[in-house]
């Protein structure tokens, strides 16, 4: 039987994962993918709805109790935050209109620990790609952004207001947890899958041209360039293991929004993945 994998389309995933989807991995499975925004598969998990998939570390604790976290092949890293966008000189939120990309993502919820003391008057859930036109054209006051909006923003004419990245790296001196990779308990052994994960990642890093044609075929438009710096910041130490680092940046940000009261409070991310 055929595996089924949720990924985004973005560059870092599609990169990961060409080897394993392709059929370039012994001893693994078909796979069947299907392409979402993160909002998306967040959602989707919460259904069961796939046997790999990636996720917002900030869903977690809706979804430990039906899937393994998995040490490989998601995004966590250092200098890779996202940034709350403005057009202007706005000095805090307080009282403004935001745009995020969705409820359950690291990124909203980095947002709301950071902008505890600002609550600004309306949040509104947009797809991605239009909370930089959106901001740009005044619909909205701000916009949360992700991943290559951190190379592109200066050409819709917006200000970084903060970069949660760096606001959460100096406070805590932890690199950032983005995106996860779940596997379905009973569905697929978290052993096989972290090791079909990692040989996947060492493929796409050993010969980066195999899969280019396939990242550039779903990069939704962007620069070949763009796309480089994209791979270069995502895909790091981290997506082969988490390691000690990335279980306790994992650990902090869950502990963190629990004891605000953003989300429940979870057992141990070391103790609900499958480790080695």
């Amino acid at each position: 039987m055929a595996l089924s994998l949720a990924i985004s389309p973005c560059p870092n995933d599609t990169f990961v994962f060409d080897a394993l989807v392709h059929g370039r991995v012994p001893g693994a499975p078909p796979v069947e993918v299907t392409y979402a925004d993160v909002d998306v598969t967040n959602t989707a998990a919460e259904r069961g709805a796939f046997d790999l998939v990636k996720v917002s570390y900030a869903a977690l604790p809706w979804l430990l109790d039906d899937y393994h976290l998995l040490p490989c092949g998601g995004a966590l890293g250092r200098g890779c935050g996202p940034l709350v966008l403005t057009r202007g000189d706005r000095t805090d939120l307080s009282g403004a209109t935001v745009a995020v990309p969705g409820e359950r993502t690291t990124a909203y919820l980095l947002f709301r620990l950071w902008a505890a003391d600002q609550a600004p008057a309306r949040i509104e859930v947009v797809p991605f790609h239009e909370i930089m036109p959106g901001v740009a054209a005044g619909r909205y006051d701000a916009g949360l952004v992700i991943h290559e909006a951190r190379f592109t923003y200066p050409r819709h004419g917006l200000t970084a207001l903060v970069d949660l990245g760096e606001w959460w790296e100096g406070d805590t001196g932890l690199p950032i947890p983005l995106g996860a990779i779940l596997a379905r308990r009973g569905a697929v052994d978290p052993a096989e899958a972290a090791a079909w994960i990692r040989e996947s990642v060492r493929q796409a890093w050993a010969d980066p041209e195999a899969s280019r044609e396939y990242v550039l075929a779903h990069a939704q438009e962007m620069e070949p360039d763009v796309v480089d710096r994209h791979i270069g910041l995502y895909v790091n130490e981290f997506t082969a293991d988490l390691g000690e680092a990335g279980f306790a940046a994992v650990e902090a940000l869950l502990g963190r929004a629990a004891d605000a009261g953003l989300v429940p409070q979870t057992s141990s991310s070391r103790a609900t993945a499958w480790t080695s």
